[in-house]
């Protein structure tokens, strides 16, 4: 098996001893939880529209520095402080899948990351 790590300076930055994602074989890419956090200036997003789509934005700078976009997705894994977040979190995502749609989990967590209202893990294939 080869692997190597994928990090992506336009993506906000790992909090902690992790790589933003790990490319396995040159075609499957496991990511980590990216959150909606500004990568210049480290601050999240004042609102949860905001934090989606800035997760989003991270996300895809990891996809595109692995040679990928959010077409390669198969999996993804998002985490919500609030369940009640759900149908705003839910319609901007759709706006990032138009063609077939991954597989996909949602769970309810206690907290995230910097205190971060959404998080976003993805698993691509070329």
């Amino acid at each position: 098996m080869d692997k190597r790590a994928i990090n992506s300076e336009k993506a906000f930055a790992a909090v902690g001893p992790y790589s933003h994602a790990v490319l396995v074989n040159e075609n499957m890419l496991f990511t980590s939880g990216a959150i909606g956090a500004d990568p210049i200036s480290g601050e999240l997003k004042e609102t949860l529209e905001g934090q989606v789509i800035q997760t989003f934005a991270n996300l895809g700078a990891v996809l595109d520095e692995a040679g990928m976009n959010f077409d390669n997705i198969v999996k993804t894994t998002v985490f919500l402080r609030d369940m009640n977040d759900f149908a705003v979190a839910n319609r901007i995502y759709a706006e990032y899948f138009l063609g077939d749609k991954p597989a996909r989990s949602t769970v309810a967590v206690v907290d995230l990351p910097m205190g971060a209202l959404y998080e976003l893990e993805a698993v691509a294939v070329k």
